[in-house]
């Protein structure tokens, strides 16, 4: 009975140690983007769904206390409408047109995170809330319809995360992460003859990669 407890104890406690113990990883992901239209400011302001590349260093001291810098790249073209009336008098009254274009461009998003975890077996559940920079960048002017066309403009934007996921230990330091990660934003206004929607709006991001830990 003794003996039986004595192991028991000493089970808790190179647990503990391994769950207490710091350690550092880097890992690289591939994830979906996918982010709902939104309505302001007379327009409907439509962000493409697309995949995306993330690239994570984390460092975890304790269960309470890790962090993680972020840097992640995605498509971003986005489509902007809007309906306008004009006036041509008695002949004619008003006319109802809708202009639109689609913004072909590039997201790149830098966060910084903390994060909590625990070590159960070779699974480590986490949860992260953070916050960074996403900056969005046009790669070509474009149209508005007929001959017409309207210059863009790159935009910075602060972003807040959250989400939560789990790593499995494949070997002792590579293992694979199953996370989700939510984005919130104010909507960019890429296309200069257009508003943003002025709205904020929120991109979902299921993630899948592989970690190499120290």
């Amino acid at each position: 009975m003794r003996k039986g407890l004595m192991l028991l104890v000493l089970g808790a406690v190179v647990s503990t140690a391994g769950v207490a113990r710091a350690q550092t990883d880097v890992t690289a992901s591939v994830y979906g983007a996918f982010t709902a239209k939104s309505d302001g400011n007379g327009v409907t302001q439509s962000p493409s769904n697309a995949a995306g590349a993330l690239f994570e260093v984390r460092h975890i001291k304790n269960p309470l206390v890790g962090f993680e810098a972020t840097y992640a790249f995605n498509r971003a073209n986005q489509s902007y409408t809007s309906d306008s009336l004009v006036t041509c008098g008695a002949p004619c009254g008003n006319i109802g047109y809708r202009f639109s274009t689609h913004v072909p461009g590039n997201a790149h998003e830098i966060t910084a995170d903390w994060l909590a975890s625990f070590k159960l077996l070779n699974l480590r559940p986490f949860v992260l809330a953070g916050g960074g920079v996403l900056l969005n960048v046009p790669s070509a002017s474009v149209s508005t319809g007929g001959n017409e066309t309207t210059s863009t403009q790159t935009q910075a934007k602060g972003v807040l995360v959250y989400g939560g996921g789990l790593d499995y230990g494949v070997l002792p330091h590579l293992g694979l992460r199953f996370q989700y990660r939510g984005n919130v934003y104010k909507a960019a206004q890429l296309a200069k003859g257009f508003s943003s929607s002025g709205q904020f709006v929120h991109t979902a991001e299921p993630v899948i990669g592989a970690y190499f830990r120290f």
